[in-house]
């Protein structure tokens, strides 16, 4: 399956695109977007994977660009199709961090080679780090753009879905606007924590 060209990003018209093909043909004001997205999560979160969220935004990411370039996938069910892309992202993810874990030995052999110390951060500091980053992230952003993705990733399930109209309803937006503008920020903030943990 192609990779996502490094430019592309999701704009408000392959956005809509994606959610009329996830609906089948029924207007769900967004819901089965909710769902699908929650479903895609929970397939990567039993896959043990570190960033669920991350690899479920890859996913959509990747659909709502083939769908911008073909017009439409009928072959088969969307969420048939949903699965199938998630499991390519999962397969690459892994092949990812087996390279990165294989690069990461060698460098510490040819380190511990040249009888140099070695200093790598452990779970717990790198974690550490990364909210401490995710904290100095969200407090750069503008208040209402702070409020609303905490807003929009508080709770679970049914919970989240409901809390999530409400927060469109006193915005005064449709459920798609939120989803895409919540996207957006995500996004921004995704761009500033790796960043600020040196990775970007």
């Amino acid at each position: 399956m192609a990779e996502l060209k490094r430019d592309w990003t999701l704009n408000q018209g392959a956005f809509g695109r994606l959610l009329e093909w996830l609906d089948e043909g029924e207007d769900s004001k967004g819901e089965r977007y909710l769902e699908v997205r929650r479903r895609l999560r929970l397939y990567f979160d039993r896959k043990n994977c570190l960033s669920p969220d991350d690899l479920t935004d890859e996913t959509l990411n990747r659909i709502a660009r083939k769908l911008e370039e073909k017009g439409s996938i009928t072959d088969v069910s969307a969420l048939h199709y949903c699965y199938i892309v998630a499991k390519y992202v999962f397969l690459e993810n892994l092949r990812r961090l087996k390279a990165e874990h294989i690069g990461a030995a060698e460098d510490v052999r040819q380190d511990t080679a040249q009888g140099q110390s070695v200093k790598t951060e452990s779970d717990d500091e790198a974690r550490e780090k990364m909210h401490g980053c995710l904290e100095k992230c969200l407090d750069e952003l503008p208040n209402d753009d702070r409020e609303l993705i905490l807003e929009y990733y508080r709770g679970e399930g049914r919970e989240t879905i409901e809390r999530r109209s409400e927060l469109a309803g006193r915005l005064g937006l449709s459920k798609n606007a939120l989803i895409l503008r919540a996207s957006r920020i995500r996004t921004r903030l995704e761009g500033c924590v790796r960043s600020c943990c040196g990775e970007g």
